[in-house]
């Protein structure tokens, strides 16, 4: 279904408390995400029967409000665009305070917060890996196959000049993410990677370039931030743009040359050991575990403490094994959406949102599918992990076998991958056996809602197939579910995570 983008927006704003309640204005894949000042004043309920909107996740304050592929980036355009014009008067209204903005501000724990915080770090970097991976790829294949040899060192440069210098992007963000300033901690974290470092020895071992990686650029630039915040609160202000600085890089950069760079590669080394050693001997286990377990990680938010793993992976091994397996879980979703197809013929507004959510499914973008069709059904939510469970066990058992499949880049999953998809055993090899366990994922989760999901059909809409207010996806269902792909509260059928909880969610496989 088409959205216009502008009454989309327009829509949006007076229900996450007007334009003086935003702080911030970002959007991934598939999600406008909001910095509100104030949490409370935002009517979840009001946002999820917005026509276009497909569900909402609230993250320790942070409003994700899932659109979509498409219509993410024209909608945070003109939201954007709102806030820009002068405030007509008159100030947020006190909505959506209460019980369920209490619970969802004692559901920001610590680990959920610097979860989130370090989630902001690196899905900025997304679209760099995305491209800088594809480009890899396509070098690859150049190379396996010796065809325009020519164009091989120009395309190698092009494509690995992001992941040479990716700690310094790193230090930057998270500078910027944790109150510092960006540049200095982009200028700490280069350390990491300058040449010089080589002439370094510490704990009686010569440095390399690039030792710790992005996990080493994370420490040096979250050092070069509490040195940075210790200045200001200290130094003269006559001073401070003099002193502040140089202290906050001198400091910092001892720090991460005789200390930082030398413990985080010893932790970057610890996480490829293991991650080679799980897939090597666990590999079928280590796969069904991994696969039917990544989309309640997704819904709790806790799937965000591996992009740093998959990207240190990455610049270690060239790619990351751990991504094909992981994907998994979004094939599996996208079988379980087929079999409430098949199996509620007669809902004609369900079946409309799974028609305009598969693609994009298909492609490794779960979010309609999840908070559209399976969260708000409840058990195919569960069956879906089965069939992640089934695909990811497929890979795995090929890893224990020696026939690694990796990615190059995190971000994209499903079709999506194949570009970006990295063996030991050839292109050809490894592509098939990523197709199989996408072919075994559909299937299982399909059978498995097909068989065991107790779907019910809800009662027949108006004629039109609309729901309140014309809206397609608007109204409520016999098994709880509402169209707008939330459930009412004290539905007996409410799956783990369901939508409306306080837990937040990303891109599948990741969350941009």
């Amino acid at each position: 279904m088409r959205i216009d983008s502008s009454s989309t927006a327009a829509a949006i704003l007076p229900l996450v408390g007007g334009a003086a309640n935003v702080r911030s204005v970002a959007h991934c894949m598939t999600r406008l995400r909001l910095g509100l000042a104030d949490p409370a004043l935002a009517d979840e309920e009001a946002l999820r029967a917005v026509p276009g909107v497909l569900g909402v996740v609230v993250d320790d304050g942070s409003y994700q409000v899932v659109l979509g592929p498409g219509p993410v980036s024209g909608v945070t355009a003109a939201f954007e665009s709102l806030l820009a014009r002068p405030a007509p008067g008159g100030g947020p209204g006190a909505r959506g305070a209460g019980p369920a903005a209490a619970r969802r501000r004692g559901a920001a724990t610590p680990v959920r917060s610097g979860l989130r915080r370090l989630a902001a770090v690196f899905v900025p970097l997304l679209p760099a890996l995305i491209g800088c991976g594809v480009l890899a790829g396509v070098n690859g294949l150049l190379l396996n196959t010796g065809w325009l040899p020519g164009a091989a060192p120009a395309l190698t440069a092009v494509a690995s000049a992001f992941m040479t210098l990716i700690a310094v992007f790193v230090g930057h963000n998270t500078a910027k993410e944790f109150g510092g300033t960006p540049v200095l901690g982009g200028a700490v974290a280069a350390i990491v990677v300058h040449p010089g470092v080589a002439k370094v020895t510490a704990f009686g071992v010569t440095l390399t370039p690039g030792q710790g990686g992005v996990l080493g650029a994370l420490a040096a630039a979250l050092l070069a931030t509490r040195v940075e915040r210790w200045c200001r609160g200290r130094v003269p202000e006559a001073l401070d743009v003099l002193v502040t600085p140089t202290v906050t890089v001198l400091v910092a950069g001892l720090g991460t040359l005789y200390g930082l760079m030398y413990a985080a590669g010893a932790v970057s080394s610890a996480i490829g050991t293991a991650a080679n050693w799980l897939l090597a001997t666990t590999g079928a286990f280590a796969g069904l575990v991994l696969g039917g377990l990544f989309l309640p990680l997704v819904m709790l938010g806790l799937h965000q403490a591996l992009i740093p793993i998959h990207t240190a992976l990455i610049e270690q091994q060239g790619s990351t094994a751990l991504l094909p397996v992981l994907a998994m879980a979004g094939a599996g979703q996208v079988g379980a959406a087929l079999a409430v197809y098949v199996r509620l013929r007669h809902d004609t507004s369900l079946r409309k949102t799974i028609r305009s959510a598969l693609p994009a499914g298909l492609l490794g973008i779960g979010e309609p599918l999840v908070y559209g069709v399976s969260l708000p059904l409840g058990r195919p939510f569960l069956t879906a992990c089965v069939g992640g469970a089934a695909g990811g066990a497929f890979v795995g058992f090929f890893a224990m076998l020696g026939d690694r499949v990796g990615a190059t880049a995190i971000g994209p999953s499903g079709w999506a991958l194949f570009p970006l998809l990295a063996g030991n055993r050839g292109p050809a090899l490894t592509a098939a056996i990523y197709a199989g366990g996408l072919l075994t994922a559909y299937t299982i989760g399909f059978a498995a809602t097909y068989a065991f999901a107790s779907l019910h059909s809800p009662r027949p809409g108006p004629p039109d197939g609309t729901g309140d207010g014309g809206h397609p996806e608007s109204g409520s269902r016999k098994d709880g579910s509402r169209k707008d792909g939330s459930r009412e509260s004290g539905s007996p059928q409410d799956g783990p995570g369901a939508a409306g909880s306080p837990e937040g969610g990303g891109v599948l496989p990741l969350g941009a």
